[in-house]
C-alpha cells in the first residue's frame, strides 16, 4: 500500500495564491529586504511548502518602487525560497484585486450587497489574470504534481487549468464564506464562478454551512446535483467538503511563556494605572464585516448601565489598517475614530480612559503579550469565513484563564462552542457576554477553555493542510475506481472463457442505450429481429436472461413478453419471470402523489417544446432529448427547484436518466431489483450491463466477482466499459456461440 512518504517522494505540491507568503521591500537605507507573511494561510502552509521541491505561485505585488534590475533581484531571491512570482500589468492587477475580487465578491459574499460594485471592465481584468496564472502554471507543471488553488482571487482558474493539465490533482480552497443561493445568484458571473471553482477534484470550506450553500448554487445555478457533497461534472468526480482551519497552536502557545512577551505584558498590565483593572481585547483588521463598531456601541452601552466598572475595565481595540484607498474604509476608519473619541469623552475620568485605540500592525511577540496579558478577548465580526485571532488567544492561555466571546456569525464558532456566543447584531447579547464575561470565576473559565484548546491543539494548521491534501488524493483514487478500463480482445476472451466454463449464468441487460440506440420518440425503439433472434438464442436451462429496465410493463411486455427472458420493469417496482405471465411487485406501493406532481411537470411541458411526459404505474418521466439543449438545461434546474426539496416527505425521489427525469418511489431502483439475482447461490456466472446512471445502482450491488459492463463513456462502479450498444450487441453474440 502506498504510504504519505512514498506518495510525497513522488509528486510536488504547487500552491497558488493571490499573494506570496513573502514581501519585498526598501529598508531605510534602500536595500532590499523579503519578509515572510505572518497571516493564517502564509502560517497554515509553511511547513508544506518548505518541503524540497515544493513551489508557491503568486502575485509579487505592486513593484512600482522596483526598477527592472531590482524586480529581477526579488524574483530570483523568490526563487531560491521556492518561490515564483506572477507579474501583472498594473491596470489589470488594480480591476482584479481591488475591482472585482474586493468591491464584488468579498462584499457579496460577507453579505454586504450595499457595498457591492459590478464592473463588466473589472470582470474581464479578473478573467484575465486568472488566465496569467493558468499560464504561470501550466509553464511549470509536471506529470505527478498537485495544485493547490486559494481563495476568492482565484476561482477561475481550476477549470482554466482543467483544460491544459486534464489529468492534474487540482484542489480549490474557499478562505471566506460562501453565500445563500439568494445572495449569490445577484452577482452577474454567477455560472462562470460556480463552473470555474467545478473544475477542482477536492473543493474545501472551512464550515459546512457553505458547502451546503456552494451545493445549492450547484444545483439551481449549473443543474449539477450532489450525493453526499459529490458531483459529476463533465464526466469526472468532484468532492465537496468542509476542512476548518486551525493555527500553529504550539508557536502561540510557547510565545505566551517567552520571558521577554511576559515582561511585556506586566509592563503593558501596569500601564492601566488601577489595581485589578481588567482588560478587554479587539484585534481586527479594518473591515465593514468585522463588526467593529457595533462592538464600541456595545461596550457604550455596557459603560452606561454599569457604572460600577468606571476605572476597572479597560478595551484595548487594535485596527490593522487595511484598502485605505477605497472609500468605504476611509468612512468606516472614520467612523471608528469618533466613536472612539465620543465613549473616551463620555466614561473617561483624570486617570482612566475605557478604549485605548491602536491603528497599526503589531509584531508578533507584540500581539502574543496583548493576548496574554487580557481577560476578555472581544471577536464579534458580522460575518467572517473563519477567524483565527480567537485560536490565537486561546493558546496563549492554555492552561489558564480568559473568556473568549465569539460571534456566532464567524466560522470558528462552530468549533468553538464552549465559548460566550453571541449574535453580533443583538447590541443585547453583546452587552450581556461582557458582563459575563468580566465576572466569570477562574474554574468556569478554565472549565470551558480546556475542551478547545484541547482541540485546537489537535487540529492544528499543518494537520488541516494534510487531511485536505489526503482528501484530494482520495477523490483521484475515487475518480480512477470509477473509470472502468475497456474491454479489449484479451480480457473479452477471459469473459467468453469464464462463461463457457461456468454452470448456471445470469445476464442482466439494460435495454435504452444498451440492447437498442436511443431515439428521439421513446416508442419508436422497437427491438428489431436481430435482437430478439439474440436474446432467444442466449437464454437456455443454463442461463437466464434478465432485461432490467425503466420502461412500463406494458411496453415491455408488448416488445419483449413473448421471449423466455426475466422482465424488470420501471427500475425495479414490476418483476415478470419467464415461467409466469403475471406481474409483481416489490413491494406496496401507492400512486396518489401523481395527482399533485402531475400538473406541474406538464405545465413544464407546455412552456419546453420538444419535451413530453410520459406516465408509468408508479412514476412520472419527463423527456427532453429534442429540446435545445440550452433550454433543457435551465428547464431541469427550474424542475428540481421547483420539487426536489418537498419530495423526500412523501417518500419520493428525483432521478436523472439519460434526457430524461423521474419522479418514482424513494428506494426502489435497479441495484434492489437486480438483488434476486445476485444473492441466488446457483449462479456461478454473473453479467450486468447498462448505460445510464440507473444502472449504477446495479454495477454497486454486484458482487465482486460479476462481470459489471459501462455501455459508453462517463466515471462508472463497473469494471469494464464498451463504447456503445452496437459493441455490446456484438459481445452477446459472441457469448451466443459458445
Amino acid at each position: 500500500m502506498e504510504t504519505e512518504l512514498d506518495r510525497s517522494a513522488q509528486e510536488r505540491l504547487i500552491i497558488v495564491s493571490n499573494r506570496l507568503p513573502y514581501r519585498a521591500s526598501h529598508d531605510a537605507e534602500g536595500h532590499i529586504t523579503l519578509e515572510r507573511s505572518v497571516g493564517g494561510l502564509a502560517s497554515g502552509l509553511g511547513p508544506l511548502h518548505e518541503q524540497d521541491g515544493n513551489l508557491w505561485i503568486g502575485w509579487m505585488g505592486d513593484t512600482a518602487d522596483f526598477d527592472e534590475a531590482e524586480q529581477a533581484d526579488v524574483a530570483a531571491r523568490l526563487a531560491a525560497c521556492g518561490c515564483l512570482p506572477v507579474l501583472l500589468d498594473p491596470a489589470d492587477a488594480e480591476a482584479y484585486y481591488e475591482g472585482l475580487s474586493n468591491s464584488a465578491l468579498w462584499p457579496l459574499f460577507h453579505g454586504f450587497p450595499q457595498f457591492v460594485r459590478f464592473d463588466e471592465a473589472e470582470w474581464e481584468a479578473y478573467r484575465r489574470v486568472n488566465e496569467r496564472f493558468c499560464d504561470e502554471i501550466v509553464a511549470v507543471a509536471r506529470p505527478g504534481d498537485v495544485v493547490w488553488v486559494q481563495d476568492y482571487h482565484l476561482m477561475l482558474l481550476p477549470t482554466l487549468l482543467r483544460a491544459k493539465l486534464p489529468d492534474a490533482t487540482i484542489g480549490f480552497f474557499l478562505h471566506i464564506p460562501f453565500p445563500d443561493y439568494e445572495t449569490f445568484r445577484m452577482l452577474p458571473w454567477r455560472e462562470d464562478i460556480v463552473r470555474g471553482v467545478l473544475g477542482a477534484d477536492l473543493i474545501g470550506f472551512h464550515a459546512y454551512d457553505y458547502v451546503r450553500h456552494f451545493l445549492s448554487s450547484c444545483r439551481r445555478i449549473a443543474g449539477v446535483e450532489n450525493t453526499s457533497g459529490a458531483l459529476t461534472v463533465d464526466g469526472r468526480l468532484t468532492q465537496v467538503d468542509a476542512f476548518p482551519l486551525g493555527i500553529d497552536y504550539e508557536r502561540y502557545r510557547q510565545a505566551a511563556r517567552k520571558p521577554e512577551v511576559q515582561r511585556a505584558a506586566a509592563a503593558f498590565a501596569e500601564e492601566k494605572g488601577h489595581e485589578g483593572c481588567k482588560v478587554m481585547l479587539s484585534v481586527e483588521r479594518l473591515d465593514y464585516s468585522k463588526g467593529i463598531p457595533n462592538r464600541l456601541h456595545a461596550f457604550d452601552i455596557f459603560l452606561d448601565r454599569h457604572p460600577e466598572w468606571e476605572g476597572r475595565v479597560v478595551l484595548v481595540l487594535v485596527t490593522v489598517p487595511s484598502r485605505e484607498n477605497v472609500a468605504s474604509y476611509r468612512a468606516l476608519k472614520k467612523q471608528i475614530d469618533e466613536l472612539v473619541g465620543l465613549i473616551n469623552g463620555k466614561h473617561s475620568t483624570m486617570d482612566w480612559s475605557p478604549v485605548d485605540y491602536y491603528y497599526r500592525s503589531l509584531s508578533f511577540d507584540r500581539l502574543a503579550s496583548l493576548y496574554a496579558v487580557s481577560d476578555v478577548m472581544l471577536v464579534t465580526p458580522l460575518r467572517d469565513g473563519m477567524n483565527l485571532v480567537c485560536k490565537e488567544y486561546l493558546a496563549c492561555h492554555d492552561g489558564g484563564g480568559g473568556v473568549l466571546v465569539l460571534s456566532e456569525m464567524a466560522g470558528a464558532s462552530y468549533e468553538l462552542h464552549e465559548a460566550l456566543r453571541v449574535n453580533p447584531f443583538d447590541l443585547e447579547d453583546v452587552v450581556g457576554a461582557m458582563e459575563r464575561a468580566l465576572t466569570m470565576g477562574t474554574d468556569e473559565q478554565r472549565r470551558r477553555n480546556a475542551p478547545m484548546q484541547q482541540r485546537l491543539a489537535r487540529y492544528t494548521s499543518e494537520k488541516w493542510a494534510r487531511e485536505f491534501l489526503d482528501a484530494a488524493h482520495g477523490v483521484k483514487q475515487r475518480q480512477a475506481g470509477m473509470s472502468a478500463r475497456l474491454l479489449g480482445p484479451t480480457t473479452a476472451v477471459r469473459l467468453l472463457d469464464a462463461f463457457r466454463g461456468s454452470g448456471r449464468r445470469a445476464l442482466m441487460l439494460d435495454y435504452d442505450g444498451t440492447l437498442m440506440p436511443f431515439s428521439d420518440d421513446p416508442g419508436r425503439v422497437v427491438p428489431d429481429s436481430r435482437l430478439l433472434e439474440l436474446l432467444e438464442r442466449l437464454s437456455s436451462e443454463e442461463t437466464d436472461i434478465v432485461v432490467v429496465s425503466g420502461r412500463d410493463r406494458n411496453t415491455l411486455e408488448t416488445w419483449l413478453g413473448a421471449l423466455s427472458v426475466d422482465l424488470v420493469a420501471e427500475h425495479g417496482v414490476w418483476f415478470r419471470r419467464k415461467e409466469e405471465d403475471a406481474w409483481m411487485l416489490e413491494e406496496p406501493l401507492s400512486d396518489g402523489w401523481k395527482e399533485a406532481l402531475r400538473p406541474v411537470l406538464c405545465d413544464f411541458v407546455d412552456r419546453t417544446p420538444g419535451s413530453l411526459l410520459e406516465e408509468k404505474d408508479f412514476s412520472l418521466v419527463w423527456h427532453y432529448r429534442t429540446c435545445s439543449q440550452e433550454l433543457a438545461e435551465r428547464r431541469v434546474i427550474e424542475i428540481k427547484n421547483a420539487l426536489s426539496d418537498g419530495l423526500a416527505d412523501q417518500g419520493l425521489a428525483l432521478m436523472d436518466g439519460n434526457k430524461v427525469l423521474e419522479i418514482k418511489p424513494r428506494g426502489v431502483d435497479k441495484g434492489h431489483a437486480a438483488h434476486r439475482w445476485f444473492r441466488n447461490p446457483m449462479y456461478d456466472f454473473l453479467l450486468a450491463a447498462g448505460d445510464d446512471r440507473t444502472d449504477e445502482d446495479v454495477f454497486e450491488a454486484a458482487p465482486e466477482t460479476a462481470w459489471t459492463i459501462k455501455v459508453g463513456g462517463g466515471p462508472t462502479h463497473a469494471r469494464y466499459t464498451l463504447k456503445d450498444c452496437r459493441e455490446m450487441r456484438g459481445l452477446l453474440e459472441a457469448l451466443a456461440e459458445v
